[in-house]
């Protein structure tokens, strides 16, 4: 039967079950625009598939790409680190949960002692009948503990620990979304590199077909002497061209090679076949700039720490009152022997009702409330400015987007023009109309096109990633339930 003291303790703890120290965490708004402007452009731009945001790298129709990234999603080390800080975090969320629930622990000693008859306690013992120099204790005890969290500080401690969990597991995520993306563009700058190397060496063998005609006339004092020296500068500067653009190839696969977890060289032999430039797939839909909130892990985090930080001030505010607690003891103890250990004249018990109240240290619990409040504001007008952000990223891919599929649609006409006009100068070479110089000239024109056209081509294509990192694509939508977002 419990004491009344004890049973008016535990009547308190049970009304207060409900209640916690400061208000709760209300997710704040953050106004934003009905739509994107660039929205209804990127959802009519042509394409040749649609690309689902959960897996985007799978509709850009290239296999190799689809591989890299799922590569990179199972290997990267960065993501790695980042999963090992989600299992702290879970760790931490685990210890606040533990301190809301009572605490038992066992304990046991056994001592032998010789007492000495020089001291004035072994004088006194040494004249007692019966006197013993040799003495053996023995004691075993089960106590037990438990903080009554009248006033919440343990549970918003709990919900900090929680939010601060989430927080890790949208971290995670955010590193899940920067991997695909970069492995993805590592991989586009890599076959755009690829097809800029081939043109160039195709604008070598071009300028040196025209170098040794210029000179063949030059010899023949049908040339002049600047159109041999103009001649030897334009085949100097297309060869100088080349390495940069080797330079660029070996940094892009080293670059994915080390997304991969792996050597840089590991990938080169699969490589170094050049590859099409993959082609951007269509953004069925982009959503709101509301839904980036609950879509982009970045947001999520942002949120989550906020919630943090509001449990913490509550937690600061518990302070203010007192904390109780129950303890209770029971074992055996003894100076004989072990065999009368667990006697029952060796039996204890003890029971505690605990106190602690910081009454005259108000002071510094005002110093910590104002400043868990003023780390709660930081990081409300931190999320805030998270999401414009977010929102002027995802204008700003889309547009991007747009544009430079446009150029890259206008460059394609250039060269299917330039194309055509290479093709007449040469028929008109074969008819003897005109020179081989115009015939090379024309060649000239139409690999400066093709170029500008696979830069273009490139950009538009690490534009369609750079959007789809910015909308948040690269997980499960319906997962942000799973991080308990309120």
């Amino acid at each position: 039967m419990l004491s009344k003291p004890t049973q008016a303790v535990l009547l308190v703890a049970a009304l207060s079950a409900g209640c916690a120290a400061g208000p709760d965490y209300v997710r704040p708004d953050v106004p934003l625009p009905d739509r994107f402007h660039g929205q209804a452009a990127v959802i009519q731009r042509p394409a040749a598939a649609d690309a689902d945001l959960a897996a985007w790298w799978k509709a850009f129709g290239d296999p190799e790409l689809a591989r890299y990234v799922a590569l990179a999603l199972e290997r990267n080390l960065d993501l790695a680190q980042a999963t090992a800080r989600v299992t702290q975090a879970r760790a931490g969320l685990a210890a606040a949960s533990a301190a809301l629930q009572p605490s038992a622990n066992v304990t046991g000693q056994a001592a032998r002692a010789y007492q000495s008859v020089e001291t004035p306690v072994g004088q006194v013992l040494n004249a007692t009948p019966g006197f013993d120099r040799h003495g053996n204790a023995y004691e075993a005890n089960l106590a037990a503990s438990w903080e009554l969290d009248l006033f919440g500080g343990l549970r918003r401690g709990r919900e900090a620990a929680l939010a601060e969990y989430q927080s890790s597991q949208a971290g995670a995520l955010v590193t899940r979304l920067a991997v695909a993306a970069q492995t993805a563009d590592i991989y586009i700058v890599l076959r755009g590199l690829q097809a800029r190397l081939d043109i160039a060496r195709r604008q070598v063998k071009t300028q040196q077909d025209l170098l040794a005609l210029v000179t063949l006339l030059y010899g023949k004092g049908l040339a002049a002497e600047l159109q041999l020296r103009q001649a030897e500068g334009a085949l100097a500067q297309v060869r100088a061209a080349v390495p940069v653009l080797e330079t660029g190839l070996d940094t892009a696969m080293n670059a994915l090679d080390v997304m991969l977890a792996a050597a840089p060289g590991t990938h080169r032999a699969e490589l170094a076949e050049a590859a099409a430039i993959p082609a951007a797939p269509r953004i069925a839909t982009a959503g709101t700039p509301g839904e980036l909130l609950r879509r982009r892990p970045d947001l999520i985090a942002a949120e989550r720490r906020l919630a943090a930080s509001h449990a913490r001030s509550g937690a600061a505010i518990a302070e203010y009152y007192p904390k109780f607690s129950l303890g209770a003891l029971i074992g055996s103890a003894t100076s004989l022997s072990s065999g009368n250990l667990f006697g029952s004249g060796a039996s204890q018990a003890a029971g505690f009702l605990g106190l602690r109240w910081r009454l005259f240290d108000f002071g510094r619990i005002d110093a910590q409330i104002a400043l868990a409040r003023g780390q709660e504001a930081e990081l409300l007008h931190a999320y805030r400015l998270a999401a414009l952000r977010a929102t002027e990223d995802v204008e700003n891919a889309l547009s991007n987007l747009v544009k430079r599929e446009e150029q890259a649609a206008v460059l394609s006409e250039g060269v299917d023009a330039l194309g055509r006009a290479r093709s007449a100068a040469f028929a008109a070479y074969e008819k003897g109309v005109v020179s081989l110089t115009e015939v090379l000239q024309a060649d000239e024109h139409l690999l400066r096109a093709a170029d500008a056209r696979a830069q273009a081509q490139t950009e538009s294509a690490r534009a369609a990633v750079a959007s789809f990192k910015a909308l948040g694509g690269g997980w499960q939508g319906g997962e942000a339930d799973a991080l308990a977002l309120n």
